[in-house]
């Protein structure tokens, strides 16, 4: 039995417990994945459920969904609407500390706009930022905060003294950094506007519409269009692009780099096919459908991938990969951009870690949802992908 299924631990800090990124909330997330698609049961879902929560749920200022009382509130609004009806109060206590957290992030996030400073990335991205908590609300039905978040970032795609309005002061670690004077735009689905964009569209494709929200994708498609490359006829795009590049308009990166969802061409062309839909431009998904192929059949990119890992590695390359292929209206293109995605290697180590994003939980989730033949809990929305 894999490591991801053995026993919860008994004595579990809420550090660890609490942790969706990073710690046991993923497993007891697999538990509750495999229990939905009949290959588990409830009561190893429960115990790791009840292992993870033993201490005081984290609510803080800047919780995310992937750690603290969002990440809790999501794995349990999963359980409930998938498993029994044990896990509807504790989901309904945890509602109302998540919404405040929401709208307090919010009104930090407006102050900063109205003052006319730079975002931390992780005031609006999707691992710690509005996005994930927007994802959250958007697979919970919230649609009256979501909406609230949804015209916060169309705010945010407002430029700003010349730059774009997610344009942060800081570096790709977050932390200031001299190799960025000036801070840095980010191309990631994780860390960058790719993720804001990809929750503008399905929210629209959704039917959970705000005013500006067409225009502030727009805006993004723009600025994903201007700094698109292109070498030996395949599309990419750079990881972040420093102030000195922007205002000279051309990147230092000489080719693209590894094709993960979290930074590379798989994530960023999920986004640019879910704004097609969203803004009816056929061309643009044809288009969106060809780079991801080419990513994953450019051997070079293929054998950059150096884990097994949802965030940075083949599991999470496969799995955008088959959700890609779902909603791709050309079989013929679908079929090969699944047999490019099952064809990459599989490296060694699979991974260093247990949670969802670095961890053996991810991998786990990964490959039950491509192997299921029945419907789960579309866990991988909280991703963008569904």
């Amino acid at each position: 039995m894999s490591a991801g299924l053995l026993e919860p631990p008994t004595e579990v800090s809420a550090q660890w417990g609490q942790s969706l990124a990073k710690g046991g909330l993923a497993t007891a997330l697999l538990h509750i994945e495999r229990a939905a698609t009949g290959r588990g049961s409830w009561e190893a879902a429960h115990e790791w459920l009840t292992a993870c929560v033993r201490q005081p749920v984290h609510s803080f200022a800047k919780a995310g969904v992937f750690y603290g009382a969002p990440a809790v509130a999501h794995v349990l609004h999963l359980a409930a609407l998938h498993g029994p009806r044990v896990y509807d109060q504790p989901r309904r206590n945890l509602n109302s500390t998540v919404e405040d957290t929401v709208r307090k992030r919010l009104a930090a996030a407006h102050h900063r706009i109205d003052t006319g400073q730079r975002p931390e990335f992780h005031e609006f991205d999707l691992l710690g930022g509005l996005t994930g908590l927007g994802a959250h609300l958007r697979v919970r039905g919230e649609q009256e905060l979501l909406r609230e978040v949804l015209a916060y970032l169309v705010r945010l795609t407002v430029p700003v003294r010349g730059r774009s309005g997610w344009w942060t002061h800081l570096a790709p670690s977050g932390e200031q950094d001299d190799r960025y004077p000036g801070g840095h735009g980010n191309f990631g689905i994780a860390h960058g506007i790719p993720g804001p964009l990809t929750l503008l569209a399905l929210t629209y494709l959704d039917g959970t519409r705000v005013r500006g929200q067409l225009e502030a994708i727009e805006r993004i498609l723009d600025w994903l269009d201007a700094w698109q490359q292109n070498g030996a006829a395949r599309a990419w795009w750079p990881e972040a692009l420093t102030a000195a590049e922007a205002d000279q308009g051309r990147t230092r990166q000489s080719k693209p780099l590894r094709p993960s969802w979290c930074y590379g061409t798989p994530g960023i062309a999920t986004a640019l096919h879910h704004a097609a839909r969203a803004t009816g431009d056929p061309e643009r998904a044809r288009t969106a459908e060809a780079v991801f192929l080419d990513a994953l059949e450019d051997p070079d990119q293929a054998h950059s991938l150096t884990d097994e890992t949802i965030c940075h590695g083949t599991a999470g390359v496969r799995l955008t990969a088959r959700r890609f292929a779902e909603r791709t209206d050309d079989h013929i293109t679908a079929m090969r951009i699944l047999a490019a995605a099952s064809n990459l290697p599989t490296p060694v180590p699979a991974a260093t870690g247990h949670g969802l994003l670095e961890g053996t939980a991810g991998i786990a989730l990964a490959r039950c949802s491509l192997a299921a033949d029945s419907p789960g809990t579309d866990w991988d929305a909280l991703l963008l992908l569904v």
